[in-house]
């Protein structure tokens, strides 16, 4: 009898602890920790410097289904405000953080997926790259907005959500 309450009771305390424990690190309105890191292409870039642009930080793996299916909107995303003219921004800028462990598989999908932006980084470490454990990334993907102030201001967004918050921004 007691049983029927203990399992349930169990159950509803997992998948909370398992929220908790996905939950993305920041929420809107936070700032953002600064990184420095060296791309795939060997430049030098820390978050900071993109200040007075938008920033899509994009945790993302070339194993990982829903990641893989979500970048050709990514992608579509990129070349709609790649270019543009922002009322309160002077860009938009896409640093995408591979939590991989196989280089070959990683640039493979880069190239496959069209993500022909150049800020791609990833230590090979899978969930324990630096990048990933100062947000503590532990699903993906994973995607933080940052606006021109360097301020979250939005998390987990799809690319249709982004767009929304971007287009009445642009200059006509």
């Amino acid at each position: 009898m007691k049983l029927k309450y203990i399992l349930p009771i169990i159950l509803i305390l997992g998948l909370v602890l398992n929220y908790f424990y996905r939950k993305p690190k920041f929420i809107n309105g936070e700032k953002p920790l600064d990184f420095e890191i060296v791309t795939k292409s060997g430049k030098n870039i820390k978050l900071s410097q993109y200040k007075g642009k938008y920033v899509l930080l994009d945790f993302w793996g070339s194993w990982c289904g829903p990641c893989r299916a979500d970048n050709p909107k990514i992608v579509q995303l990129y070349h709609q405000f790649k270019g543009a003219s922002f009322t309160d921004a002077s860009g938009f800028e896409i640093i995408s953080i591979g939590i991989e462990t196989n280089s070959e598989n990683w640039e493979t999908a880069i190239q496959s997926d069209h993500l022909d932006w150049e800020n791609h980084y990833s230590a090979l470490k899978r969930f324990d790259d630096p990048v990933a454990k100062l947000y503590g990334v532990r699903q993906i993907p994973t995607k933080y907005l940052i606006n021109p102030g360097g301020v979250i201001m939005g998390v987990d967004l799809s690319a249709e959500d982004i767009a929304k918050l971007l287009s009445p921004k642009l200059v006509k």
